[in-house]
């Protein structure tokens, strides 16, 4: 079997191909340039598999060269890519995101795949303003929603199509994941994503943290459901939203745990939030996952802890 991996150089790809490899899987990974490929192997060998059976395939999600080379002889899809388009222009945004995603699903499809699993996130899910904050996979961020950013809008665009178009296919079946702000040791040599923001906490860049509540979701519990998602049949057609054990944190939150347990590493940590209403509470579902999945998500404080270390082992971060 030949699983076929978008965004593979990522912080999640590169947890996922390696989880892949390890559970000898054949990887075929999609980067987008070349210099991605060094990256990614190194990435896979810091995991401690080994990266010689693993394929390399350079392709972008904004243009339809190589994709038909890509996706011939594969049998799964797990999309991760979502284009880096460094703009608040929502049209700059939500078009490529959209675009993209149809573009490996239509591939997909001629390619006669058994099942694309979509990473979108939560960001598709609760971000339009509700009576009460609690949010299943029954919830949808409403593109209309009064100042809603670009990247949560391009989040609900893009998966929104996504399931249009799957639903007038046959043969191929859709899953998609919605995690939460994703944490959780990385194996890039890189901080990206929300790794960025662990990096001002730790260094002092950051004075005060956001004042938000929200789910964290372990980047190795997020590619653990990729794969199970891809091996269940009965997700077939189904969104499940990825979180941590226990109920939503704020960065105040996080803030104060790494302090509480990583002493002088800590210590440029911030202690205070940026001034503002205390934000409201927060309740997100993951018990479809659970149930159908076997979902069993890691305690929020191992990912926050384990994030640090790791930033701290691979030298982002000075002691």
């Amino acid at each position: 079997m030949t699983a076929l991996v978008t965004g593979a150089s990522g912080y999640l790809g590169t947890r996922l191909v390696a989880d892949l490899l390890a559970q000898r899987v054949g990887v075929r990974a999609a980067v987008r340039s070349p210099e991605g490929a060094g990256a990614l192997r190194a990435a896979v060998r810091r995991a401690g598999v080994d990266d010689e059976p693993l394929q390399v395939v350079t392709v972008s999600l904004l243009a339809d060269d190589g994709w038909r080379e890509a996706m011939r002889g594969v049998e799964e899809v797990h999309h991760l890519a979502s284009p880096m388009v460094q703009t608040t222009d929502p049209d700059e945004t939500v078009v490529p995101a959209r675009d993209g995603t149809l573009r490996v699903l239509r591939t997909a499809v001629a390619a006669g795949v058994r099942r694309v699993v979509m990473t979108s996130s939560f960001a598709a899910v609760g971000y339009s303003p509700k009576p009460t904050r609690e949010y299943s996979e029954d919830d949808w961020t409403d593109p209309a929603t009064p100042g809603l950013p670009a990247y949560p809008l391009s989040k609900v665009v893009a998966e929104r199509a996504a399931w249009e178009f799957m639903a007038d296919q046959s043969g191929t079946e859709l899953v998609v994941l919605d995690p939460t702000w994703i944490a959780g040791p990385t194996l890039t040599d890189r901080a990206r994503s929300s790794l960025q923001l662990f990096v001002a906490m730790l260094t002092g860049a950051l004075p005060a943290v956001p004042r938000q509540r929200f789910g964290i979701a372990d980047v190795r519990d997020v590619s653990g459901l990729h794969i199970a998602a891809m091996g269940a049949p009965e997700a077939a057609g189904k969104r499940y939203l990825v979180l941590a054990a226990g109920p939503t944190r704020t960065f105040l939150d996080v803030a104060n745990l790494l302090r509480e347990r990583l002493g002088s590493f800590a210590s440029r940590v911030p202690t205070q939030e940026v001034p503002g209403e205390e934000p409201p509470p927060l309740v997100i579902h993951n018990e479809r996952a659970k149930r159908e999945l076997g979902f069993r998500p890691r305690p929020w404080d191992e990912t926050v802890i384990e994030t640090a270390e790791s930033l701290r082992d691979l030298g982002l971060v000075a002691e």
